[in-house]
């Protein structure tokens, strides 16, 4: 996959892995060729609705305990924190000391990845995007992370999300393209929420769209969701071209609620990203499949 950074953000809804689960991940990742986690699960209050809040000591301790296992392994840490609408209210000092806070917290414990997550998320305000080009500039100037990535609120040409959101505002994306930072990268999930495939053609209009190239947030094996819980997506990855990483500045893969199992996919992600034009998804769906369930 060309030069882009390949890695996983739990970043779904419902029952998130145990911590347990995340440190026997860390190992894994490094051995299979992904190069970063992102701790983002959506059941995470603290990180979302109860932004404002303090989190809680022990949530620091375990992300710090964390950061240092997966830096010491040679794994970028990252950390998905979403400020829910933070937008809807005046960006004023009383936010910004409450952002500044969390920042604090994200610098203590050692983040190379923050992410800045505004999905899922009431959209047709006016000056949407003049907000969150000023909050999100605010929090990368005030971070020591090695990258920040920007989730913006519409994160897919899919039309699902207006039906969800709200129409998006004229002019959103060339909004934020001409504010944000150049340091600043930003999420995609593709033509769809959950894309089957990507085409150079599409990684490359949205590249010219957002004015840099997109970090992907691959919504596949993500199982979340009222109709997609009820089923475990095992199926190998395909419609990931190996030349991809040219048109990405990274690729994250949410994987499922199960983690065990989600190893079994991440694996035939990575055999063909290795193998290129002699990647076959059954045969390494098979060989996955026995490296795991023998383990």
């Amino acid at each position: 996959m060309g030069k882009s950074q390949l890695g996983v953000i739990e970043g779904f809804y419902g029952e998130p892995w145990s911590w347990g689960e995340r440190s026997g991940y860390v190992s894994f990742l490094k051995q299979h060729g992904f190069s970063f986690y992102i701790y983002a699960p959506k059941a995470d209050a603290f990180m979302r609705k109860k932004w404002r809040e303090p989190a809680p000591p022990v949530i620091e301790e375990k992300l710090a305990k964390l950061s240092v296992q997966c830096r010491s392994t040679g794994v970028e840490f990252g950390v998905g924190f979403s400020p829910y609408e933070i937008y809807l209210s005046p960006f004023d000092l009383d936010v910004k000391k409450l952002l500044q806070s969390r920042l604090d917290m994200f610098n203590r414990i050692g983040v190379d990845k923050l992410g800045v997550l505004m999905d899922d998320m009431k959209g047709d305000i006016p000056g949407l995007a003049a907000k969150q080009v000023e909050i999100v500039n605010w929090m990368a100037a005030r971070s020591s992370a090695k990258q920040i990535v920007f989730c913006p609120t519409y994160y897919s040409a899919d039309p699902v999300l207006e039906k969800l959101f709200g129409r998006m505002p004229e002019g959103y994306f060339e909004k934020l393209n001409a504010g944000l930072d150049k340091k600043v990268s930003m999420f995609w999930t593709g033509e769809q929420v959950c894309s089957k495939a990507y085409t150079e053609e599409h990684l490359r209009s949205i590249s010219e769209k957002l004015g840099r190239k997109p970090v992907l947030w691959d919504n596949y094996p993500v199982n979340d969701g009222p109709n997609m819980c009820k089923f475990l997506h095992l199926r190998p990855f395909t419609g990931r071209p190996p030349e991809m990483g040219q048109w990405l500045a990274g690729h994250a893969v949410n994987p499922m609620n199960q983690a065990v199992l989600s190893k079994i996919v991440l694996l035939t992600l990575a055999a063909s990203c290795g193998q290129g034009a002699k990647y076959n998804p059954e045969k390494a769906f098979r060989k996955a499949a026995a490296m795991v369930t023998c383990q």
